[in-house]
């Protein structure tokens, strides 16, 4: 595995954009390759700067067609093959999850770094009936925040930000959670509060 990995991760620094694309899609499927995505970002937008948007583009767009995979599995009676491969008390506890939170259960895990659980809830979001579309949006956002973040540090901090996503990584993801948390909250507030007053 750490040969593949070692390959993988030379393939990726030499094809750029592309190679991004590759690794975040593998990784959002069956291949575990835990952090190795936020490790090339780092590395490739400190050596190109300018080229940051478009790797974050790359590896936001690699991760969510992986993940679309991982959703179709699940929709089509992936529910057996999660329980072969999760411990069944997870398998329950992300289930009531997802049915209570729906599609913010997802958009969490996509936002924090390894070892978070993110791969149950991508199947599982299929299995519990999520739609393709709003599922989507949750780990486009959820990705696209992690991704961007880590490439402003990179521009920032250059290959010193590998050593400040070790030591504050999941601060920073929790942060950012709370963000989103807030501004969903704020939005379902706003929502209850027109629907209160009902049409002029």
């Amino acid at each position: 595995m750490g040969e593949l990995v070692g390959r993988l991760r030379s393939l990726a620094l030499a094809l750029g954009g592309p190679g991004l694309f590759l690794v975040a899609f593998l990784d959002s499927t069956f291949l575990p390759l835990p952090g190795i995505a936020d490790l090339l970002i780092v590395v490739m937008v400190a050596r190109h700067p300018t080229a940051m948007p478009w790797y974050v583009v790359a590896t936001v767009a690699g991760s969510l067609a992986g993940c679309l995979v991982m959703h179709a599995i699940g929709r089509k009676g992936g529910e057996a093959l999660v329980r072969k491969r999760f411990a069944v008390d997870r398998v329950e506890r992300a289930m009531r999850s997802l049915r209570r939170h729906g599609v913010i259960a997802v958009l969490v895990p996509s936002l924090l770094p390894p070892p978070a659980p993110f791969k149950l809830f991508v199947l599982l979001a299929g299995v519990v009936g999520i739609s393709a579309g709003r599922f989507a949006a949750a780990i486009a956002i959820g990705r696209g925040a992690r991704y961007f973040v880590l490439g402003i540090l990179a521009v920032r901090y250059g290959s010193r930000a590998l050593v400040y996503v070790r030591e504050n990584g999941t601060a920073v993801s929790l942060v950012a959670v709370a963000v989103l948390a807030a501004g969903f909250g704020a939005l379902l507030l706003v929502r209850r509060i027109r629907a209160s007053k009902g049409p002029s």
